[in-house]
């Protein structure tokens, strides 16, 4: 089978989360491609100005392209269209006062059936020259997708995230007349076997490339003015360093720009071969026999449940995770002979203090603390905003791991 149409319930179609417009962690799931698209700092899907071009109905000659992944149908593309179509039938959810008049849509949709193959090259037809891809996303698609070899201006983002920091320079301009192979030499830096060389030193390098990103941002550099002049419209400190340093031995640069999270999250997507799945617990808990052991490697198995087919399983799902931790927390209090409160308060330094600095600072950014802790296993056990919350639940497991280890570990 090459290419077919055939008829797919919108509730069972799978957003792509390597989509080139926002691509996002690959366990992500339909719920939190729809929150960036809502989000859209960027503005990369505007699904508000989508909504109002497609008018009174959904149009059924724009056929969404999808790929059977196992037995998951993946849309490769049509994914705005998608997400219109999942938030009007309820099957994601969109915050309260989301302004977006959505179509009339059919629950079954007419889709082309094809390989991955065919719907690569159908997605860079359609999208590399139209405007819809920025320079950068349309290099990351060609590397990752179709084989071709990284552009200097991908290689560039990989080593600095200077792109991701600035987003304003990914712009055809900048890549095809500022940030190109000669010009870069002419500042004093180099693209060695896939690396950022410099004569510079890191903070010098640091200094240049900040200053002419600064020019781009500004205006002083454009398609229209002091077009091809970069060496000249730089500061005078950084012309001088340029002169200064030109004869100096290239060596590998570390030049690091400041980037938000999300744009950090896109620039180790582009750079990692593969990513292991956040561990429940922290990891591989040895424990005495008990109930307590017996629940936890039944929260265990329903986690590994959930990332397998986490895809086809309602939204409320990661819930019953977040619940079950309560139960645990409940558990060991019962079998330690202790009220629950007082099981979690009078353990919960030692049992932090086993951690290492990552899962520390993961308790942080999830607020996660002594204070709040219980707080978070009773709102969890009830609330499904809170209960969904997976990087939170991840955040919690971690230190009710070390919580039951220090009461119930087998060399207790």
């Amino acid at each position: 089978m090459d290419q077919k149409i055939q008829a797919i319930n919108i509730n069972e179609l799978v957003l792509w989360t390597e989509n080139p417009r926002d691509p996002i962690d690959e366990y992500a799931v339909d719920q939190d491609i729809v929150n960036r698209a809502l989000d859209d700092d960027l503005r990369k899907w505007t699904l508000a100005n989508l909504a109002k071009e497609m008018g009174d109905y959904y149009d059924l000659s724009e056929l969404p392209t999808v790929v059977y992944h196992d037995k998951k149908p993946v849309v490769y593309d049509g994914n705005r269209r998608i997400i219109l179509g999942k938030i009007k039938y309820g099957l994601v959810a969109a915050p309260n006062g989301t302004d977006i008049k959505i179509p009339d849509f059919p629950e079954e949709i007419p889709c082309n059936v094809c390989s991955k193959k065919i719907a690569l090259n159908n997605v860079y037809r359609k999208h590399s020259d139209t405007g819809s891809w920025q320079p950068l996303e349309r290099d990351i698609f060609l590397d990752k997708f179709m084989g071709e070899e990284k552009s200097l201006f991908l290689v560039l983002e990989e080593e600095t995230g200077i792109i991701s920091a600035n987003p304003y320079l990914n712009q055809r301009f900048v890549k095809e007349e500022v940030f190109k192979e000669d010009i870069l030499k002419s500042m004093g830096f180099f693209i060695k076997d896939g690396k950022l060389h410099s004569v510079h030193n890191d903070q010098e390098g640091y200094s240049i490339l900040s200053d002419i990103s600064r020019k781009i941002e500004q205006k002083v550099i454009t398609t229209r003015k002091n077009r091809g002049k970069v060496i000249e419209v730089l500061e005078p400190s950084s012309q001088q360093l340029v002169d200064q340093n030109k004869k100096n031995k290239s060596h590998s640069s570390c030049i690091i720009f400041g980037k938000s999270k999300d744009a950090e999250k896109n620039k180790r997507q582009s750079r990692r071969t593969s990513k292991k799945k956040a561990e429940l617990f922290g990891g591989m808990l040895y424990l005495r026999m008990g109930e307590v052991s017996n629940l936890y490697r039944d929260i265990v198995d329903l986690y590994q449940f959930y990332i397998k087919d986490k895809n086809r399983l309602s939204q409320t799902f990661p819930s019953l995770i977040r619940m079950s931790l309560r139960l645990l927390c409940e558990t060991a209090a019962k079998e330690n002979n202790t009220k629950f409160d007082d099981y979690i308060k009078s353990n919960f330094q030692k049992a932090k203090t086993t951690l290492n600095e990552n899962a520390k600072t993961t308790l942080s950014n999830q607020n996660v603390t002594e204070g709040s802790i219980i707080q978070l296993l009773h709102t969890g056990a009830h609330s499904y905003e809170s209960s969904s919350n997976m990087e939170q639940t991840i955040a919690l497991s971690s230190i009710i791991g070390a919580l039951i280890t220090v009461t119930h570990g087998k060399n207790e």
